[in-house]
Formats: C-alpha cells, structure tokens, sequence
C-alpha cells in the first residue's frame, strides 16, 4: 500500500520488465497481466512505465542479450463471448518479447481477470469496479504453483476487496506500506507541508497520503456509485454528437480552480463531455473560455455559481449568450442540498457518465 504519486505503479512495472529480461537472458518465458482500473490508466502503464523500462533494460543488457531483437509493442483485441451471445472487446496493450516473454495491460473486470493464465499485477486495485468479482475470478488463475501477483493501491474506503485483503488476519501475503511520511524521509522529492496545505482536505490528506482506510458512510456520493457512473467515453470532445448540452462552471480567480464542466443529454443519460480546469486566470480569459465551448456545443443551459465573485460573470454571460440560457446559482439556504440530492440521485440511477480516475 503507498500514498499517491510515489511510484507504485512505476516500481512495480521495473520488476515486471526485469523478470522478462531475466528470463530472455536465460532463453525463457514468462507472462505478465497488468489489471488497471480502466483503459486510460492501462495505457499509462504501459506507456510512461513498462515501453521505457523495456528500452532502458534493453539497452543496459544489450551485450548480455548476444544481439537479440528489441521487444515489439502492439494494441490487440481481447474479445469475450458472453452467456448470452454477445461479445465485448477489450483494448489490451502487449509487449512481446523474442523469446516469447510477453506483457499485457488491459482494463480489470470479471472477464480479463479470468482470460489469462500469468503473473498479475493489480494496479490501484482499492478503484476497481467489481473487485470481489474480479478477485472471485482472478485467483483461481494466480494459484498455479510458481506464478506470482503483485497487488498496490492506495486506500479507497471499506467497502472493496483492497481493504478486506490488507487487514484480513493471519494473511498468507506479504504486505508493505509507504505512506507519505516514509518516503519522503527515503528520499521521495516532496514538500509535505506545501502537498498538505495546497490539498486543503483532512480527510483527503489521512486517506490519499497517510494510507487510512475511512468509513464510506459520511461519503455523500460511495465510491460504487461513483464508479458505476465512469466510462471510458467520458470527458472526450471528439465523442460529441451534437446534442443538447448543459454547462456547469465554478468560478474562481486566485487559489481554487476555474472549472467548466460540458453535459451531453443523450436519451436520458448526461455524458462528461468535456472539462475545462484552470487556474489563477483572468477573467478575461475566462469569459473567452465560457465563448469557445458555447459555439463548440449546442448549449442549452450555462448554470454559473454566482456566490462572492460570480455576480460580475453571471451578468456577463447573461449579456453574451441571453438571460433565459445562463443561470446564476446563489450556493446558500437550501441551494446547496437541493442541488446535492440531485446529483446522488442521478448516480444512483446511473443517469450519468464521467471520466475514470481523480478528473477534479
């Protein structure tokens, strides 16, 4: 278990590329399956971790490896045939290696969990949708005498599979912890005091950095619903169809961030279509920003908060694009609540669709 953005995923990919060129150097295979909590984060390991560490070693051993071609990188289909017929295809990213070693990273579920027979590595596995299922599924696999599953996350609540392994007693897996305190005192180059202050969230701070799993029941939205609600279309702009849309924007000017967030209604679903995050920008620039997604986008609503500094913007867009398109939203008496249940209610029917991983 590791506090954020302290290399889990990085280190993790070094050992999986060393053991495949171990086994090259000694004329031998052997598999990896890297499960990472959607497409996006897939494609990260693959491309900021393993395709370098395969360059890296590559080149380091490239004497002890007596002229042996580099590893090739591919994209493959990985397709599943469901009970009732219909397939699902996942994008699985692969490194192969001459002698047969091969690396794969695709997103985890039930069905990619139970397709391979290979060392596992479960990368941010407290985040992934379904993780008792795909535990369920999963360690029948790993069980095979001689392959090995690397497991790293940081906490995400109770209610998942991380949780119940990590403080299960009497455990048959090793297990290792570096919060933000350890590693930074090993080295890690961070301001602890400056990360603390500038998150701003104590709750955030003990779970995210200092590695403690908190209750779920003072969470507004469960991290089930929340992830129930991602898809890997969410938060494209080049995904727009050219419907309805409805604009969301938080106003700032100096500490916080300016976001614009861009709906799609697509039959009776809201779809992420695009966010806008900015920060310490002048108004002007953001009244520019404000112009460039409503002639992007068929707006039909822009809702601006209009609490402290959003008079002034809230007149302004009212202006540009018509009174009867931009409403100003007072966050105060019973706004904030009213505005609250209905965005839990829209998770809990699964009317919305957003970007996977920590968007804002």
């Amino acid at each position: 278990m590791f506090s954020r953005q302290t290399g889990k995923t990085f280190t993790t990919c070094a050992e999986i590329v060393d053991d495949c060129i171990q086994a090259e150097i000694k004329g031998l295979r052997v598999r990896w399956v890297i499960l990472s909590r959607g497409e996006r984060q897939a494609a990260e390991a693959m491309d900021e971790a393993i395709k370098p560490f395969c360059k890296a070693f590559y080149t380091i051993y490239e004497k002890v490896l007596k002229g042996k071609q580099a590893p090739k990188f591919s994209t493959e289909d990985f397709v599943v045939e469901k009970a009732n017929g219909d397939t699902v295809t996942y994008k699985a990213l692969e490194v192969r290696f001459p002698s047969g070693s091969r690396i794969t990273a695709l997103p985890a579920n039930p069905d990619t969990a139970r397709g391979y027979s290979a060392n596992v590595f479960l990368d941010e596995f407290a985040f992934h949708k379904d993780s008792r299922a795909i535990w369920k599924a999963l360690f029948p696999v790993i069980s095979k005498a001689g392959l090995r599953l690397r497991i790293t996350s940081t906490p995400n609540g109770k209610d998942n599979k991380f949780f119940e392994l990590w403080t299960a007693k009497d455990s048959a897996w090793s297990r290792h912890e570096v919060d933000i305190h350890q590693a930074v005192a090993q080295g890690l180059d961070r301001d602890k005091d400056e990360l603390h202050a500038a998150l701003n969230d104590e709750d955030a701070w003990a779970q995210e950095y200092e590695l403690q799993f908190l209750e779920e029941a003072s969470a507004w939205l469960s991290y089930d619903m929340i992830t129930a609600c991602e898809h890997a279309d969410a938060g494209l702009p080049e995904l727009y169809q050219g419907g309805d849309c409805y604009i969301g924007n938080d106003i700032a000017r100096r500490r916080d961030l300016w976001v614009a967030w861009v709906w799609e209604m697509m039959g009776d679903v809201l779809w992420t279509r695009e966010i806008v995050e900015r920060k310490g920008i002048s108004f002007a620039e953001q009244d520019a920003i404000l112009d460039e997604l409503e002639s992007r986008y068929r707006m039909r609503r822009l809702a601006m908060d209009q609490t402290g500094m959003g008079e002034k913007p809230v007149e302004d867009a009212q202006r540009r694009y018509g009174v009867h398109r931009v409403e100003g939203v007072l966050l105060a008496g019973a706004t904030p609540l009213n505005v609250a249940t209905f965005a839990k209610q829209a998770f809990e029917d699964r009317r919305v669709r957003i970007p996977a991983g920590n968007i804002v």
